[in-house]
């Protein structure tokens, strides 16, 4: 098994910026600056976009880092970064691994792929993990699934509710069989926590697949989906070569998976705050440590 280490406590995660993603706040620098949206094509200033929360009038979601979200979500200065620095190392001596992490840590701002706390979220204390997608795709790493367990069992000591944001383009295979494992350690962490009568929600963003998908992603006794996000186990092309069946339209879309009920609301991005109040202020056992 892998010997998890922790590195020194690093800033808080909603201060930190990454170079890859549209800014957390558009800055001086960034006044002129815009992002074409990939639906409807036009051309969106990026404080625009930063006051509408990174969607387009069209009602595309863009994707955005995990500190960007949380601070879309949070209560100002309630957020409470917990298992900072963990790092799962390289397990494998996967080559050319250690070297593309670090990369990527600089690139997105972050030092694993899912930030975790406790936060309060119009006055109601919860614990949260937020995958991101900047952060070689949110994949499931050792790290990954080791935060996102400690994040429910914390959650259970306190009495809390969960709120956990997915985004995954699947197990982080330069890490091979550890990261598979992830799924059975997490859904064993998210048992625990439904047998102490607790609540668990998630939302999934674009895109959850793989096995985040399979495991802890569709465990919540409420699943939400942003307008338009893919989620599904394994590719379109892929299932659609191994049952040699052409798979209908909108096939593994949030709004597919909501009208075969998989999925029990799709609720844009500007309404969740609110919406995630009101359910979280009804499950209420405990507080925040």
């Amino acid at each position: 098994m892998p010997s998890f280490q922790f590195l020194h406590r690093p800033k808080n995660p909603l201060e930190q910026g990454g170079r890859n993603s549209i800014p957390a706040k558009p800055g001086a620098d960034d006044a002129e600056l815009s992002e074409q949206c990939p639906n409807c094509h036009r051309q969106i200033p990026l404080s625009q976009l930063w006051n509408d929360a990174n969607t387009c009038s069209c009602g595309y979601h863009f994707r955005i880092r995990a500190a960007q979200r949380l601070a879309l979500l949070a209560d100002h200065g309630s957020f409470i970064p917990e298992f900072d620095g963990l790092l799962g190392g390289d397990p494998l001596s996967f080559p050319g691994y250690q070297k593309k992490l670090s990369a990527t840590q600089s690139l997105s701002g972050s030092e694993e792929g899912v930030l975790c706390g406790q936060v309060t979220i119009g006055g109601a204390p919860c614990c949260i993990f937020v995958m991101d997608p900047y952060f070689m795709m949110g994949s499931m790493g050792t790290a990954v699934g080791e935060k996102i367990t400690r994040t429910f069992e914390l959650a259970t000591e306190l009495s809390l509710p969960v709120v956990g944001y997915t985004v995954s383009g699947g197990a982080r295979m330069q890490e091979g069989m550890l990261s598979l494992m992830q799924m059975a350690k997490t859904s064993a962490a998210v048992r625990r926590h439904s047998q102490a009568g607790l609540f668990y929600l998630t939302v999934l963003t674009d895109p959850t697949t793989g096995g985040v998908m399979a495991s802890f992603a569709m465990e919540g006794d409420m699943i939400f989906a942003e307008p338009g996000a893919t989620a599904g186990f394994a590719g379109a092309r892929v299932i659609e070569q191994t049952v040699r069946k052409k798979l209908p339209p909108g096939f593994q879309t949030a709004e597919f998976l909501q009208a075969h009920g998989f999925v029990d609301a799709i609720v844009p991005r500007n309404e969740q705050r609110a919406i995630l109040a009101r359910l979280l202020a009804m499950h209420q056992k405990g507080g925040v440590r």
